[in-house]
């Protein structure tokens, strides 16, 4: 059954992507349409077609390669000023480059959709169009967070002990095997006992264990700690030693601080809106921590593909090593509710890549057609102001030499990680 629930999570992790990639395609098509631009296509995935249907004047189908997908609007591009005005071509290193990009922009454009070109629409409605991909793989990966953290809720700690350690062990111990005469912890001294339930610390009271677990460490010498004990409330008087402990920022850093001995229970709830919104604000950090820090893995999964080097745990995946990753959760030992839960978060940390990843301004991602517009609209701006003609559109076309680069760049990293993904994959635990 293991092997059967892996190819199972494997398949729908891969259209949970498929559908995200639609999805955020989905935002360009509609605000595309509501500003009256033509669409000829939305293909889901690239190369040959495998199958498509006709519905008014937009082409809905899927392609051969399932990574990625478009929506093609007529006139991306502007004409260039010189065709604009009847002057003959530039010449240059790129024009040719730039005058096919043109030529392909305008190919479907007709003498009755001159006004429907892309390009013609303000700079604010080429903003909207562009980013509302993006913002589409945000709203739905909110929407997931929001069903596990509210519905399905997350393992948190409580302020009931769930264990007390018996002695002091030196950080970064690999066991918990008290030595001969290792010192007795606080809460041990103290008489602390599994189950007992914090009810105040230092006279204060906290919601989460997290601001209790500070206060210890902030506080210093002996302190007043009221536990609910079977139904009786029960004062202890541990008295705090300063010791060497892990950061509480995630980090592998390690700071001096006030320990007592205490482990907490952990359980599952669920939480309210606000930590989603917490929660998403974390998780786009991170995410974008780690695009930034894209270039710095190129050495490991070298190594990784061509040197038989151990893969680093955080290492960037693709599609095949992420709908992978969701097959190795279905197929885990957790409760059922957890493996939800787990294949779902996966699945929205997917959509915050892509909505972070697209925003990068550069072509031919969409952050590529965004910026361009912002500043279209700043020169249009200036000019109005000086008393100055309208300096037309940006002219976005000189931009496809970048673009083609960018292009071939992220073609011979997807290869990399993908055939990382295969023969040295990232796996749970």
């Amino acid at each position: 059954m293991t092997v059967v629930w892996t190819i199972v999570g494997i398949v729908v992790f891969f259209l949970g992507i498929l559908f995200s990639v639609a999805w955020h395609e989905l935002g360009h098509f509609a605000t595309a349409k509501w500003f009256g631009i033509k669409v000829p296509e939305f293909f889901v995935g690239f190369g040959k077609t495998v199958w498509s249907r006709r519905r008014g004047e937009t082409e809905f189908g899927f392609k051969a390669v399932p990574l990625g997908g478009y929506v093609r609007m007529i006139g991306m591009l502007p004409p260039a000023k010189g065709e604009l005005y009847g002057r003959s071509r530039r010449t240059g290193p790129f024009q040719g480059l730039i005058d096919d990009a043109r030529q392909a922009s305008a190919a479907d454009v007709g003498p009755e959709d001159a006004d429907r070109q892309f390009y013609t629409r303000a700079p604010w409605k080429r903003i909207i169009v562009m980013i509302a991909g993006p913002l589409m793989n945000l709203v739905l990966a909110i929407v997931l967070f929001a069903i596990v953290l509210m519905g399905f809720g997350t393992m948190t700690a409580t302020s009931t002990v769930s264990s007390v350690s018996q002695c002091v062990l030196p950080a970064g111990s690999q066991t918990d095997v008290c030595p001969p005469g290792a010192p007795l912890t606080p809460a041990a001294a103290a008489g602390f006992e599994p189950g007992d339930r914090i009810v105040s610390f230092d006279g204060q009271t906290f919601d989460s264990w997290e601001d209790t677990q500070k206060a210890i460490r902030a506080a210093t010498g002996t302190v007043s700690v009221v536990v609910d004990r079977g139904g009786q409330l029960v004062t202890l008087t541990p008295t705090l030693i300063t010791t060497e402990l892990p950061a509480l920022d995630g980090s592998n850093d390690t700071v001096q601080a006030s320990f007592l001995g205490l482990s907490p229970l952990q359980e599952i709830q669920r939480q309210g809106i606000g930590a989603v919104g917490e929660h998403m604000v974390d998780i786009v950090g991170l995410v974008g921590q780690k695009l930034v820090e894209m270039p710095q893995r190129v050495p490991n999964l070298f190594g990784a593909v061509f040197l038989g080097e151990q893969r680093d745990q955080d290492s960037p995946v693709g599609v095949v090593g992420a709908s992978r990753i969701g097959g190795e959760i279905l197929a885990g030992d957790a409760p059922p509710a957890q493996e939800v839960a787990a294949f779902l978060s996966l699945l929205a940390m997917v959509n915050i890549s892509l909505f972070l990843f697209n925003l990068l301004p550069i072509p031919p991602l969409d952050g590529g057609q965004i910026f361009p517009a912002i500043w279209e609209a700043i020169r249009r701006r200036i000019a109005a102001l000086r008393g100055r003609p309208d300096p037309g559109p940006v002219d976005a076309a000189k931009l496809m030499p970048v673009a083609m680069t960018v292009a071939l760049i992220f073609i011979g990293w997807s290869a990399l990680v993908f055939v990382a993904d295969v023969i040295n994959p990232v796996r749970l635990g």
